[in-house]
């Protein structure tokens, strides 16, 4: 196989060559190592592309049958293997035992050849960091990847894997699906476990799963990463059959809310506002009963969730653990800020943010129940150019500026890791200037089978497989 025949094919695709015979897992890992040599100097997506690749483990059987798959650098533990969360002060660490996630990648085939970029802590919606610099996305190189799980869904979208590992604790998987042209979901809380070290990371509002290209990759990511591990906090229904079986089932006659206004004080460009359009009227000609659904809770609030929560705790006991000391010359300059206001928080203001945690989850609840699937822009905009203010690395921002451009940035994403929803961004438009443009359905807790067989409809009615970045290996 050709680099250029093997970026044509999703992880699915490449998985059934395999299985076939007519590939061996590390012929696939040599065309990534190719791939990744022609593009990665151009967006900046690995940081590191294992020197034993070819001999990883998760190299034969389960779903993918050992297609190549990347790890972002952060929430994804690897035994023996460097976890640097982006940022100086981890520069170096080493963990010493597998994540649970990282388990079942390999039980599912799925074998791990390198480490992705991240900002900071996975804190900005975009990829800058002092430590590995800036993550380029692929459509066009002055714009950002998008956040955190920028470096991720730049090697997805550049052809150097077909699938990466993602997390989201406010977007950070949906934001860069939605600049890169990808489809990225965040699962129901407790649908994939955190165990056993991140088992209730940010308070449940974090999850974890994929960037991927198609909705039968992203089925069959659920099959593999789907389940619990003793003492997790959350744990929920189990789906009543695998997911790749929904890719066949009928979708119905479903409620779809369609949110056409702003849910945060950022304005919706005109190009997003039109895909939603689009798609609303694509959904009723599809027989769903189409209604429009108000911004289902206030800004204010959420920003108050934002300035209540910290990881202070967690922070020092590991900057301990590995002898380093918190300052200036170790954490960029909004985590910084944030760690000393985390200091100074008090039981009163904590208890607060928790309890404005349970209102968003009974008004959101109450606002969206009357609908099986909600419709919305995964962002506001397009892709944004490099050096914007929502970057760690900004010396002219206060705490209360970056929360409030937080929840302007993210007003139709974090809201679901509050409440526990799952939610996909799919890529079903482009703007005039033909930048990707992601919309978001959410569905039910607990349901992502509703949510699979809609976006497949939805990519049957908008394929977007044959859309190219500019920057797309195998086409020099």
């Amino acid at each position: 196989m050709k680099l250029s025949e093997y970026i044509e094919y999703d992880a699915t695709g490449l998985a059934s060559l395999v299985g076939a015979g007519e590939i061996t897992p590390v012929e696939l890992t040599r065309l990534a190592r190719e791939a990744c040599d022609e593009v990665n100097p151009r967006v900046n997506a690995v940081i590191e592309f294992y020197d034993d690749a070819e001999t990883v483990a998760g190299a034969d059987g389960g779903l993918f049958h050992g297609v190549p798959c990347l790890r972002k650098d952060i929430s994804f533990a690897e035994g023996g293997r460097l976890l640097e969360s982006g940022s100086r002060l981890y520069k170096g660490y080493r963990c010493d035992t597998d994540d649970y996630f990282i388990r079942r990648a390999r039980a599912g085939g799925l074998r791990i050849i390198g480490r992705t970029t991240t900002p900071e802590f996975g804190v900005s919606g975009l990829s800058e960091s002092i430590l590995n610099g800036i993550t380029r996305n692929p459509w066009d190189l002055e714009l950002s990847a998008g956040g955190s799980s920028g470096g991720p869904a730049a090697a997805v979208a550049s052809g150097i894997t077909p699938i990466a590992s993602a997390s989201d604790s406010g977007g950070s998987t949906r934001i860069p699906a939605s600049w890169c042209g990808l489809v990225g979901m965040n699962p129901s809380r407790g649908r994939i476990s955190g165990g056993p070290n991140r088992q209730d990371g940010s308070f449940g509002l974090s999850r974890k799963f994929v960037l991927c290209r198609t909705v039968r990759d992203m089925a069959a990511a659920l099959d593999v990463f789907s389940g619990h591990h003793p003492g997790d906090p959350f744990i929920i229904t189990q789906p009543e059959r695998p997911y790749v079986e929904e890719l066949t089932q009928s979708t119905g006659k479903l409620r779809v809310g369609v949110a056409r206004t702003r849910w945060g004080t950022m304005d919706v460009e005109a190009d997003v506002r039109q895909a939603v359009e689009s798609t609303a009227t694509l959904l009723e000609e599809m027989g769903h009963v189409v209604t429009d659904v108000s911004p289902p809770f206030q800004q204010e609030d959420y920003v108050r969730i934002f300035h209540g929560l910290s990881n202070v705790g967690a922070l020092e006991a590991s900057a301990k653990a590995i002898g380093r000391s918190i300052n200036a010359d170790t954490l960029e300059p909004v985590n910084l800020m944030f760690y000393e206001r985390g200091r100074n928080l008090t039981v009163p203001e904590i208890h607060e943010t928790h309890e404005t945690i349970r209102k968003m989850r009974v008004q959101v609840g109450e606002a969206l129940n009357a609908f099986d699937i909600v419709l919305t822009p995964s962002m506001p905009t397009v892709a944004r150019p490099h050096g914007d203010r929502y970057v760690t690395t900004n010396t002219a921002i206060s705490v209360e500026e970056w929360a409030e451009l937080d929840a302007a940035f993210c007003q139709y994403l974090g809201v679901f890791n509050v409440t526990g929803h799952p939610s996909v961004s799919l890529p079903l438009a482009q703007s005039a200037s033909e930048l990707p443009i992601g919309l978001q359905i959410v569905g039910r807790f607990g349901d992502e089978a509703t949510l699979i067989r809609l976006a497949r409809d939805l990519e049957e009615a908008r394929p977007w497989s044959q859309r190219r970045p500019r920057v797309w290996a195998g086409s020099r």
